[in-house]
């Protein structure tokens, strides 16, 4: 099992969208779907928020390094996704704008 290292963009992100800690790692051991993500080398999760009048998805962007992996972002997606349906322009200016 891999460290889990937590950037201050993560943090920030968690912190907007009401998301813990243990939410986020509930996302990453068990994920709905896996897809790659638009930074290079790295992984993004998603888990469909059960129990809610309003659908939702939880998002979480990881990069695995040697002996830990790094949660690069974390947010919640109003709506549902398609597999392989890119990820809305203003997350992608957000993440693109930490890297």
């Amino acid at each position: 099992m891999k460290k889990l290292f937590w950037t201050q963009h993560s943090y920030d992100k968690m912190r907007f969208y009401r998301l813990s800690e243990s939410r986020v790692q509930r996302v990453i051991n068990s994920p709905n779907r896996i897809e790659f993500g638009i930074v290079p080398d790295t992984i993004v999760m998603m888990q469909a928020v059960k129990g809610s009048r309003k659908k939702s998805e939880i998002w979480v962007m990881v990069q695995d390094e040697k002996n830990k992996r790094k949660i690069i972002s974390a947010w919640r997606y109003p709506g549902v996704t398609k597999a392989g349906e890119p990820l809305p322009r203003e997350i992608l200016r957000e993440i693109k704008g930490i890297l």
